[in-house]
């Protein structure tokens, strides 16, 4: 058949099968199917593998064709798939020197605010459907690989506790808090005066609500806050999946600021995304910065502790979280599309398979070590 020259150009690393809307079926299998393609003609299949990640993203998200089965090592076929290198290097370019790219050179208060809002005032129902019960958005501890998600997150929010060395009483800071499950666990559960801070209207109203439930008004606080604008000091801060929205070229001024706000002897654990350092912007991150995290910037591990340690930082501890991240998403994926309606419902069809999409390659992309996790505690 003329399909299988398009298939076999460059043999995949997982068998898979397509399925054409006359009903033909075609495996391309090295063992057992992995997913299944579902497009109109063989054309649209040469255009989906052969042609570049942001427009197969694109037209995946419109709906244009779909994927049944693992949704993740579809993503990773096609990354991995010949393109036309043509168009990854313009999409490669245009992320580059994308708007929200220059950002991480110059972004007010107020734009920092806006990109925020983006993302994470998209529902709190919707991101309800696929977080764990207390609501996390960062990757779950998989000490035991049997455990659940909620399990995970668990010992997540625990383990934090345990290496701020969190004691009653203590002034502890979240910085980009998310909906308060860190800080509500450091109040309830380790006696900290817990005070946690955010530019999303929707996180801080669920976090308010939350505080209030469980009757912790006297011990935790959530502010809708600049961190910038904070001027408290703290024995305790912890900024969790937060650092990655302030580009490469502010995290000087990000560490001062927190410099500045850690009591002397205090500590201070920065955990989020990174990226080793072979590794560029490609047409992923073009999709990334226009549907997912406008100005969102992932920094080297050499660039976090460089300046860190020029803001006066000591490093104390640093742990590769990716694989806890990798399963993490794995779950959120699997639970986005046990929800599909409900989900539809809240955010729209095109902003359900967005987040779908990003999560699933955000799972591939910490399996194959194109992005890392780092949790870094560091001392004043």
């Amino acid at each position: 058949m003329p399909t299988r020259g398009v298939l076999q150009e460059r043999a995949p690393d997982v068998g898979f099968a397509v399925e054409y809307d006359g009903g033909m079926k075609q495996a391309c299998a090295k063992g057992a199917a992995a997913f299944t393609l579902l497009v109109a003609d063989e054309p649209q299949l040469q255009r989906i593998l052969k042609g570049d990640d942001y427009s197969a993203a694109r037209a995946y998200v419109r709906g244009e064709f779909e994927v049944s089965g693992d949704l993740v090592a579809a993503v990773r076929l096609k990354h991995n798939y010949t393109h036309s290198r043509f168009f990854h290097r313009l999409w490669s370019v245009a992320a580059r020197w994308a708007p929200s790219r220059i950002e991480t050179w110059f972004q007010s208060k107020e734009r920092a605010a806006e990109n925020i809002r983006y993302h994470y005032d998209v529902s709190n129902e919707f991101y309800a459907k696929f977080l764990d019960s207390r609501m996390v958005y960062s990757e779950g501890y998989f000490e035991d690989p049997s455990w659940s998600l909620e399990q995970a997150q668990q010992a997540k929010l625990d383990g934090i506790c345990r290496d701020l060395d969190l004691r009653p009483g203590e002034r502890f800071l979240d910085v980009g808090c998310g909906w308060g499950a860190l800080l509500i666990h450091a109040a309830e559960c380790y006696g900290a005066q817990a005070t946690g801070c955010t530019l999303s209207h929707g996180q801080h109203e669920f976090t308010d609500a939350a505080i209030a439930a469980r009757g912790l008004e006297k011990q935790a606080r959530v502010e809708e806050i600049d961190y910038r604008d904070i001027s408290q000091r703290f024995e305790k801060i912890a900024s969790i999946g937060m650092f990655e929205h302030v580009g490469r070229r502010r995290l000087g001024k990000y560490f001062q600021k927190i410099y500045s706000m850690l009591e002397d002897g205090g500590l201070f654990l920065n955990s989020g995304i990174t990226r080793p350092q072979a590794v560029s912007d490609d047409p992923q991150t073009l999709f990334l910065l226009k549907r997912v995290f406008p100005g969102g910037e992932l920094a080297h591990l050499s660039d976090v502790i460089r300046k860190a340690e020029g803001a006066g930082f000591r490093i104390l501890k640093a742990r590769n979280l990716a694989k806890h991240y990798a399963r993490t998403c794995r779950i959120w994926v699997e639970r986005l599309r046990g929800k599909k309606e409900s989900c539809v419902s809240l955010v729209g069809k095109e902003k359900y398979r967005t987040w779908l999409l990003y999560l699933a390659a955000s799972a591939a992309s910490f399996e194959d070590g194109h992005t890392e996790a780092f949790s870094i505690l560091m001392g004043k």
